[in-house]
């Protein structure tokens, strides 16, 4: 009776792909550009999730990755896990009315580009995790070895990929620049889009 109910319990806490597009999240404006840039900085394998704090700009402004330890594909697991390392890199914003960054994640897995309970499971969290943390919540993408996918958005290109080199971070249109963390956090450095492109 327990495993049935925590199975149920389990499929409540993630989102198909409708209620995602319904969700009202917003685009980006250069996919490529984050993913290859967060790609040439955590060098993502299978089951690694990265969290990405984007400013008003969509320039990328902290970031974090981990590994996924949960056994199931439990959105309030993956929620607590986000809100862990959002905590860590990024002060919350609470105290404002309206949401002014932007949290996105990359998840980087096995199989294709086609939806799983998985990224179910990951989108809830990610959108609780936001709330949570006063972000709007954004884009879900999935990096595979087919390329990577905005989900919800029919965006994706075949590079970076989960067996792709990543490329340097000289190549991509991001800089790095050490922002001192107020929450104490190590778990990632802050990222800046580069003003030439």
């Amino acid at each position: 009776m327990s495993t049935a109910t925590d199975s149920a319990n389990r499929l409540a806490r993630m989102l198909e792909p409708a209620e995602w597009a319904a969700a009202g999240i917003p685009l980006l404006r250069s996919p490529r550009e984050v993913v290859s840039g967060l790609h040439a900085r955590h060098r993502p394998t299978p089951a690694t999730a990265v969290v990405a704090v984007l400013d008003h700009e969509e320039r990328l402004t902290a970031s974090a990755s981990f590994a996924r330890r949960s056994v199931s594909a439990d959105g309030w697991e993956f929620r607590n896990s986000l809100l862990a390392h959002l905590r860590r890199v990024i002060p919350h914003d609470l105290r404002r009315r309206t949401p002014v960054r932007t949290a996105v994640l990359l998840y980087c897995r096995e199989g294709d580009e086609r939806w799983t309970e998985e990224d179910g499971a990951w989108m809830w969290g990610l959108r609780d995790a936001c709330t949570l943390h006063g972000l709007r919540c954004g884009a879900y993408i999935t990096l595979t070895r087919g390329g990577w996918q905005v989900l919800g958005e029919g965006r994706g290109g075949r590079r970076p990929n989960s067996t792709s080199q990543p490329a340097a971070l000289a190549d991509t249109a991001l800089d790095l620049d050490q922002v001192p963390s107020r929450t104490g956090g190590g778990a990632a450095q802050a990222l800046h889009r580069s003003a030439a492109r």
